[in-house]
């Protein structure tokens, strides 16, 4: 059997009570916690050229809203919609990511999960499994290749969230097994996502996850008017690896397991706005803030390295390159105290740029996966003397005994309403999805 099949079979035969508790918990704190970026992102106008471009290439069928958008003003086509709640989710780094795969899980998959719903009048059970299954598909197919897609210049979020953008819509327009297996194959086509925007500091790593879920949608709807898709698009010759990565998986690789083992589970939830490479030092330099600190030295995942920690990162040339840069990053957070949305919008800091000139990086293999990398960094102050700060990995993580009280207060802090935060915590018993739209519209 085919991956895509496989897919195909578990995500449209899935029912709420296969799902244990676990996982439909997992499943909710991330609808909470894309929400509550897409939220944050709106309110600082972080995606307006992609908001401003759906509201006028998909307002002719008026069926799915974009979040932030006053009421009555911003529904637009799915498609479209999906493709702004997607940059929208995304464009502050803020949101989650699964370490293994190092994709961006929630921000190709939940816009869509939601588009669908509001189009089809589904209620909250429909959208919450939707959800579910393209989060652990998109898991499992970045999972399925650890690091690869990035070493060849790909993003992982882009190649792998446009098939489980298309599952997700498959699963909740009800297509057949059949055609489900042809829009799986339809987005193969449509996988990409360039990163080239580490050399140049370029916005368009943001859009990556809308350009998966509009696709995704696009490829659904085109199979459910009887276009086809070769059913060997992820092992094939020149299927998703093959073509990419020059190299084949098989398709246990990526399927064995399914609804036994959880991926989804997995995904870690961002505690600052920035490349996840980058977080456990964060947490380590939280530790240096008030100690007077002269000179840095921090260990670094050989897979991280020429992501956060390449030549001239040290001044970043935009807001969103400071996000990939652990020297510049660290250097705050020494200086502050804290990482937050806020804290990019100034990248010229006289005292940041300072320290973050005398951050230096050791390449450290510690093996597994370089999201779950340990924070690892050693400081001298100002008058000699040796400071060692360091975490087993960065926090928001599956093993986290904090992380629902982590992921509400980050909602919290993103929605600005409790109410908020509890309408979205009810979408498992909603017969309708108008309440939780009626959150995400602009006040």
């Amino acid at each position: 059997m085919t991956a895509a099949r496989a897919l195909a079979e578990w995500a449209l035969g899935l029912t709420h009570g296969d799902v244990p508790e676990p996982v439909r918990r997992a499943a909710l704190r991330h609808v909470l916690d894309g929400l509550g970026c897409a939220v944050a992102a709106s309110r600082r106008n972080a995606a307006d050229a992609a908001v401003l471009t759906a509201l006028e290439l998909g307002g002719g069928r008026p069926e799915a809203t974009i979040i932030g958008q006053p009421a009555g003003q911003g529904r637009v086509t799915r498609a479209e919609a999906a493709f702004a709640n997607g940059v929208l989710m995304h464009a502050l780094d803020f949101d989650d990511t699964h370490a293994g795969g190092l994709v961006h899980a929630s921000a190709p998959v939940l816009p869509v999960a939601l588009a669908e719903a509001e189009a089809l009048g589904l209620g909250g059970p429909d959208l919450l499994l939707g959800a579910m299954v393209g989060l652990e598909a998109i898991c499992r197919l970045g999972a399925a290749a650890p690091h690869g897609f990035h070493s060849r210049g790909l993003h992982a979020t882009a190649a792998c969230g446009v098939l489980a953008a298309a599952l997700t819509a498959s699963r909740m327009r009800g297509l057949t097994i059949g055609e489900t297996v042809h829009a799986l194959g339809i987005a193969g086509s449509q996988a990409g996502g360039l990163l080239e925007f580490l050399n140049t500091g370029a916005s368009t790593k943001q859009l990556h996850a809308g350009f998966a879920a509009r696709a995704g949608v696009l490829a659904a709807t085109l199979a459910s008017h009887g276009a086809t898709g070769p059913g060997t698009v992820i092992e094939g010759e020149h299927g998703l690896y093959g073509a990419l990565l020059g190299r084949r998986v098989e398709p246990a690789v990526v399927v064995d397991g399914l609804g036994e083992r959880w991926e989804l589970t997995r995904i870690t939830v961002k505690p600052y706005p920035a490349c996840q490479l980058l977080h456990a030092q964060l947490d380590a330099a939280r530790g240096l803030h008030g100690a007077g600190v002269e000179s840095i030295t921090a260990e670094v995942h050989p897979d991280a390295a020429p992501i956060v920690c390449a030549p001239g990162k040290e001044r970043p040339r935009t807001p969103y390159d400071a996000k990939f840069s652990l020297p510049w990053s660290v250097a705050a957070m020494v200086i502050d105290g804290s990482v937050t949305t806020a804290t990019y919008d100034a990248i010229d800091r006289p005292e940041v740029l300072d320290l973050a000139g005398r951050v230096r990086t050791e390449i450290v293999d510690f093996g597994g996966a370089a999201a779950d990398q340990p924070g690892r960094l050693r400081a001298v102050t100002r008058d000699g003397r040796e400071i060692r700060a360091e975490v087993p990995r960065s926090g928001g993580g599956p093993d986290d005994p904090g992380i629902d009280r982590t992921v509400r207060e980050k909602a919290l802090a993103n929605l600005g309403d409790p109410g908020h935060v509890t309408e979205i915590l009810a979408l498992p018993d909603r017969t309708s999805t108008r309440p939780l739209l009626a959150v995400l519209e602009a006040r």
